[in-house]
């Protein structure tokens, strides 16, 4: 493709993410948004697209899979349709930005990789927090030498509040749900792959957590190949609003970031120093990453470059895991060579 061309796009799964997207994509340049569908779709959602000049609104996603003016899909819907609707639009011929996690199924995983693989289109994943403003110059520090060789990475990752329990049933754990991100940016920042893992967590903020199977709390420790240990935190629930934080220190130095904050005020006073709680959800705090990263999916197709979060930087993450998960169960660190060695039907999502 040449860089002149547009880039008509599709969106499958009108949710929040989904509508997120689409507004993003107005504002891309050389992007259009061509179709909507959603299982659901009714006038409300026709209302929504004629508002933003978005024509075709369906219910079948297989509409905008077979329309030969869309060049891409981005899938939006829940993570156990993610794998069957990348096989169908890699079929299809069209390239793919696909929602986190692909799957929570290693194998299933890897089969829509291989589909992707095999029609030669493109998949981005959607780690948007790479896209960040802050963390990129984290990155880019690290990259650089400037902090020396890495030896330890911390990143703090704490919600406002937990998710209802109807997503918790649904959402695969904390693991794969939540701190997934956390495991991408492990491996984005340090510039190294995860090597072993060892987690432990609790049900310190509600006990739906404990009825689903899963913990709200988590401490994950991790070795990378480099030589370089990380620390994770997660909560599913922070008083003060959404905690992100990271720091990787090196031979160097270190560089860090703090969190995101609507201002900068600082009262100073007799009763204390005060200034505002965080921005208060990802969707605040990460604003301008999902519009990079949709900036960076539609420049890349329009060109002929590769995306810069692809397949395998899921796959890894899903080990990472599903290793942490393993690690859990088992009170033991896990090492991520002993995941290729499970298969699938053992209960783990191999």
């Amino acid at each position: 493709m040449t860089d002149t061309r547009w880039i008509r796009i599709g969106i499958i799964g009108a949710g929040r993410i989904g509508k997120i997207h689409a507004d993003n994509l107005r504002a891309v340049p050389g992007a259009a948004v061509a179709g909507v569908s959603d299982p659901c779709a009714g006038e409300e959602l026709r209302e929504w697209a004629a508002l933003r000049g978005i024509g075709k609104v369906t219910t079948d996603s297989e509409e905008l899979l077979a329309d030969p003016d869309i060049d891409a899909v981005f899938i939006c819907s829940s993570t156990d349709t993610h794998v069957p609707l990348i096989k169908r639009a890699a079929a299809a011929g069209k390239h793919i930005f696909c929602e986190k996690p692909v799957s929570l199924d290693l194998a299933r995983t890897e089969e829509a990789l291989e589909a992707v693989r095999a029609a030669g289109v493109q998949l981005q994943v959607g780690f948007n927090r790479r896209f960040d403003h802050n963390f990129k110059r984290v990155r880019e520090h690290v990259a650089a030498g400037s902090i020396g060789v890495p030896h330890l990475v911390k990143i703090t990752s704490r919600d406002p509040s937990p998710p209802p329990e109807a997503y918790i049933q649904v959402s695969g754990g904390i693991f794969m749900d939540m701190m997934i991100h956390d495991f991408d940016m492990a491996r984005y920042l340090s510039g190294s792959e995860v090597e072993e893992v060892y987690a432990q967590g609790g049900v310190l903020v509600d006990p739906v957590f404990a009825a689903h199977g899963d913990v709200d709390t988590a401490v994950v420790t991790l070795k990378f190949a480099g030589g370089a240990l990380g620390v994770i935190d997660c909560s599913r629930r922070a008083v003060y609003g959404y905690d992100q934080r990271v720091e990787v220190f090196g031979s160097g130095g270190s560089v860090a970031v703090a969190n995101d904050y609507p201002n900068t005020a600082v009262v100073s006073s007799a009763d204390g120093v005060l200034r505002d709680k965080p921005l208060h959800f990802f969707l605040e705090r990460y604003q301008g990453a999902y519009v990079d990263e949709a900036t960076q999916f539609v420049a890349c197709l329009r060109e002929g470059r590769p995306v810069p979060v692809d397949g395998r930087d899921a796959r890894q993450a899903e080990r990472i895991a599903l290793a942490a998960k393993l690690s859990l169960e088992s009170g033991q660190p896990v090492k991520l060579s002993e995941i290729e060695k499970l298969k699938e039907g053992h209960g783990h999502g191999v």
